[in-house]
């Protein structure tokens, strides 16, 4: 079934996905790639606050290229979301709603999925110059000095996702 998501995600649009469920998001996504969620998993550690407020937010599990000449930003693909599963939990337990990525998820993601009432979207591997075409606005927020690895805040539009895993436990890997 396709969906049309408006971001942030609310609990009763995650109830609604199901695996395989095709979802065009618009609205706003963070980035954060492996350096970024070694960083606020150690803040967290610290008791430290986190660069951004997760609760509700999805993370896309992205790092750009650079833009070229007249465009926001440059190839935009998702990464291997497995790298990110050992902080994964610990952030939708407190408050993140939704991932994107590409590849299989750990079974604990899964059961804080579960717990948490959250979704993991696939974005297609091998697709970040036509996903890039989605992104309406893209500046960083958090953690500069990692260069493409940083928090970027995006706004995107109509951003092709499918259902990987739904916050019932079922999976599509």
């Amino acid at each position: 079934m396709d969906r049309h998501i408006e971001l942030p995600l609310k609990d009763e649009d995650i109830e609604q996905l199901h695996i395989g469920d095709y979802c065009y998001l618009s609205g706003v996504v963070y980035t954060a790639r492996d350096a970024a969620h070694k960083r606020m998993y150690e803040a967290l550690e610290n008791n430290e606050e986190l660069p951004i407020d997760i609760r509700g937010q999805v993370i896309y599990y992205m790092g750009p290229s650079p833009a070229r000449e007249g465009r926001v930003i440059g190839s935009a693909g998702p990464t291997t979301a497995t790298r990110m599963d050992k902080y994964a939990p610990r952030l939708l337990d407190l408050g993140q709603k939704g991932m994107i990525g590409k590849g299989k998820r750990s079974q604990e993601v899964i059961d804080a999925l579960i717990r948490n009432k959250a979704v993991y979207f696939a974005a297609v591997g091998g697709a970040g110059a036509l996903l890039s075409r989605c992104i309406t606005s893209s500046e960083v927020v958090a953690y500069d000095d990692l260069g493409t690895e940083a928090i970027r805040r995006l706004e995107i539009k109509d951003f092709p996702v499918i259902v990987a895993a739904d916050c019932y436990g079922n999976k599509i890997y």
